[in-house]
């Protein structure tokens, strides 16, 4: 899709009408749309009603994936919503470069964005050109690996401290009919478990190289073939799992139907709704209890640009709100990721939210695959996934050789 020629067919047409309107109604859309994340984002809903503003939630089902090329349609169709939700980094990288996102600079530099948001290439991704185009609202870590401790109490096994502990529990799992792993079937999923491998098992090195440095003989070389093992018994693990939605996965693990989930600190929503407590009824292991480290992608939200002057003005007033220290410490307790603030009060934090912040605290993240390749490449990178854990008959080294001609042309 050219969004610059679309762009420019908009612009030629635009008449901006007087406008008459007095209430500042906004249009939000958004992927959030399990039990915890609704949770969380009625934390912002409110917030911005509580400026006198209305909160329109346009949550649209199917999580990023469904929802991205939807809002992506209304924005180059001349429908823009008032603020849209995309991930850090380059989805969004075209729509601004075409001239229809809302330049947010003259906000972020009013408020001093720079001082209080961590770590920096959180706004770093919301910048191109020297511009901000995007409010982020949070820091998501993809890995975690998340545990019922009934479940392997019930198959008479200790509570696993790694990765490699796991996948030795896992014949004992299966013989108490408990499903090892559990991953959904959404594209993402797949793509995401493989990345927190990556990490885990390849480790932060070769993780920059293939997706930093787009380096093919790093993705055919041995550190990947052993990432291809872990995720072939990743695959093995999760065989049978039989539900879509990530969240259906999730509580797999909180009933006990399953034994573990690889899956983003958002999981932790899902938990808290269930009344679960972390260290008690479910463990966590960051960085699969391997390698201790979190990437720092996440959550932001745009702003096309709108030809109503009041809803123009409230939506600086929504940016505001978003990063208010008081909106990040209600919104982030819900959703169980991290503010993108280094100045609020979490005393409220779970143990799991905890362990995330000392990792942030203590330097060990990195940018997540959002900030560094394509959306073009990422869906590549989902559909090579998709297939390998849904045919077993795909070898790991076949698969490595797919994903190193992805990495070859990625950009």
């Amino acid at each position: 899709m050219n969004f610059r020629s679309v762009a420019a067919a908009l612009a030629a047409s635009a008449v901006l009408p007087f406008s008459v309107a007095h209430s500042a109604d906004l249009e939000v859309t958004h992927w959030w749309t399990s039990g915890g994340e609704a949770a969380a984002v009625a934390e912002f809903a409110k917030a911005f009603d509580a400026t006198g503003n209305k909160w329109i939630d346009g949550a649209i089902a199917g999580a990023g994936g469904t929802a991205r090329p939807i809002m992506v349609s209304r924005i180059t169709g001349g429908d823009p919503m008032a603020a849209t939700q995309f991930n850090h980094g380059r989805q969004a990288e075209e729509l601004a470069q075409s001239g229809l996102m809302r330049d947010l600079t003259a906000v972020a530099e009013r408020e001093k964005w720079k001082d209080f948001i961590r770590p920096l290439s959180l706004l770093d991704s919301c910048t191109i050109d020297g511009k901000i185009y995007c409010a982020p609202v949070n820091i998501h870590s993809w890995q975690w690996l998340w545990l019922s401790n009934a479940a392997f109490e019930k198959a008479g096994v200790a509570v696993p401290k790694n990765w490699d502990e796991f996948v030795a529990a896992a014949p004992a799992l299966e013989k108490a009919g408990i499903q090892p792993l559990a991953v959904g079937g959404q594209p993402w999923q797949a793509n995401g478990a493989f990345g927190v491998l990556m990490i885990a098992i390849g480790g932060k090195d070769t993780y920059l190289k293939v997706f930093q440095d787009k380096d093919a003989e790093a993705a055919a070389g041995p550190d990947i073939a052993k990432v291809f093992k872990a995720a072939d018994d990743a695959r093995r693990m999760s065989k049978g799992t039989n539900v879509q939605d990530w969240n259906q996965a999730t509580n797999l693990v909180i009933t006990g139907k399953a034994g573990g989930q690889i899956m983003g600190d958002w999981a932790q929503g899902e938990f808290q709704l269930a009344g679960q407590v972390a260290g008690k009824d479910y463990t966590c292991l960051p960085g699969l209890g391997v390698n201790e480290i979190i990437t720092t992608g996440g959550d932001a939200f745009y702003f096309p640009i709108l030809k109503d002057e009041e809803k123009s003005k409230a939506q600086e007033v929504l940016a505001s709100t978003l990063v208010n220290p008081v909106t990040q410490v209600a919104f982030n307790l819900k959703k169980g990721s991290l503010p993108i603030r280094g100045d609020v009060d979490l005393a409220a934090a779970n143990d799991c939210m905890k362990k995330g912040l000392d990792i942030l605290d203590k330097g060990n993240v990195l940018i997540s695959t959002d900030q560094m390749m394509s959306a073009d490449s990422q869906k590549q990178m989902e559909d090579l996934f998709s297939e390998f854990f849904a045919n077993p008959s795909m070898t790991p080294e076949d698969a490595q050789k797919r994903f190193t001609d992805i990495i070859a042309s990625a950009d």
